[in-house]
């Protein structure tokens, strides 16, 4: 009788869904695990200010040297300093400034404004890197909560499993090893959870280390969440709009401009600057009172690109060079997007045909088989280690379900952030 009943509750468990361990308060959604990020992280906060500092190059490249004033005294005698004795005396002021050819001074602002856009992009890469990788840590942690979970229902279940054999063997009706298999199996969860709880708390530490939190702040992590996941858009459509809104590529693009403008700069430099200056002189009334007239001086001098063979043509060369380099640079990364969209690609379809298949198929089959193992288990049927041996294989399917559903996710972030855009469905 005894036994008929602890049989029946144990039917009765292993059917119930999977609850909450404990009642967490204050769940980190997903959301706004993302908004803290975004708004937090120190990384993404360094880019920022590094992109508003290069936006104010430009104006600086573009503006003219600053002038020369200067204060001289001129063909003063060294054997008196008298500023009445020689005509030449003068005390000098004047003002100088320096020129470049025209079209150089545009060319330095408007090669520092497209780095500085190119800046900005990279504000932009770098977000999505961090959204991604906020995602796929959340997910880690979403996983090992649900498996934390199952080993629960889990342990519960082969306690019940031992209370079982051994009422068995007490009656007479099973065999000691029967209840030193569930232990052992029992003892075998023990360490599995040993390793999940390390691991998060290490995911826990990375998590926090994004949002600018403490190693050791505990995040609770909601206990259910959509499992329903998106149909994607083709390939080959994932690849336009790489190609359209993906912020790497607009950096590069913008590297390339700029690296446009420094070899029309490299050109401008076989032609020569220039130096404009106004200079007046004040000279003192002679000894006998007689006044002198005040000197006007004009200058305008320039440079001569005497040596461009050994300057300016290698300036040229070089900046060519720069050019095809960032050309290159862009069809590499290209390349790696592409390959990085089609691996994210197919690891989302094989994850998510997984879910499927689990939750469709494996695990109402594996839990039926555990029904009817305990069934034929209660008539002496089945032995106890093919019973066993069936709950663990169903707790492994669970386990292996929710790694599929936060591995499709975890290739989605990935996926979005390749892409540079959320809105990727059908």
């Amino acid at each position: 009788m005894y036994l008929s009943k602890t049989i029946y509750f144990f039917v009765l468990s292993m059917f119930t869904t999977i609850a909450s361990a404990e009642n967490i308060s204050n769940p980190l959604t997903l959301s706004e695990a993302l908004s803290i990020a975004v708004q937090d992280n120190p990384s993404l906060a360094e880019i920022k200010v590094r992109s508003e500092a290069m936006a104010d190059i430009p104006s600086q490249l573009g503006s003219l040297p600053d002038p020369v004033i200067s204060f001289n005294a001129l063909n003063l005698p060294t054997d008196s300093f008298d500023l009445a004795q020689e005509n030449m005396t003068q005390m000098q002021g004047g003002i100088s400034q320096a020129i470049p050819f025209p079209g150089k001074l545009a060319l330095r602002a408007k090669a520092a404004e497209l780095e500085a856009q190119a800046a900005s992009q990279d504000v932009y890469e770098a977000r999505w890197l961090l959204l991604r990788d906020v995602k796929k840590i959340w997910w880690v942690l979403f996983y090992l909560d649900r498996s934390l979970e199952i080993i629960n229902v889990n342990k519960e279940l082969l306690r019940q499993f031992i209370e079982i054999a051994q009422t068995k063997y007490e009656v007479g009706e099973g065999l000691q090893q029967d209840v030193l298999l569930a232990q052992l199996e029992l003892s075998k969860l023990f360490d599995n959870e040993l390793v999940l709880i390390g691991a998060r708390e290490n995911a826990q530490a990375q998590l926090n280390a994004l949002l600018n939190r403490p190693a050791n702040l505990e995040i609770n992590i909601p206990e259910k969440v959509s499992e329903q996941l998106p149909d994607l858009q083709a390939e080959a459509q994932l690849f336009e709009q790489a190609e359209q809104y993906r912020a790497l590529l607009a950096s590069r693009r913008k590297q390339i401009d700029a690296a446009k403008a420094r070899l029309d700069l490299a050109k401008k430099d076989y032609y020569p600057d220039f130096n404009v200056g106004a200079y007046y002189g004040g000279r003192a009334d002679t000894v006998s009172g007689q006044s002198r007239a005040d000197f006007l001086s004009m200058k305008l001098s320039m440079t001569i690109p005497l040596y461009f063979s050994s300057k300016q043509s290698k300036a040229v060369d070089q900046r060519s060079k720069e050019l095809i380099q960032k050309k290159y640079a862009l069809q590499d990364e290209w390349n790696q997007v592409r390959a990085e969209i089609s691996k994210a690609y197919s690891d989302f379809r094989q994850y998510k045909n997984k879910t499927v298949l689990f939750k469709s198929g494996i695990i109402p089959q594996a839990r039926q088989t555990v029904a009817s193992m305990l069934s034929g288990y209660q008539v002496d049927k089945v032995d106890f280690l093919n019973l066993v041996q069936s709950q663990i294989t169903l707790y492994n399917y669970e386990i292996q379900y929710w790694k599929a559903v936060t591995e499709a996710n975890q290739a989605l972030a990935q996926l979005t952030a390749m892409i540079g855009k959320e809105e990727i469905y059908e």
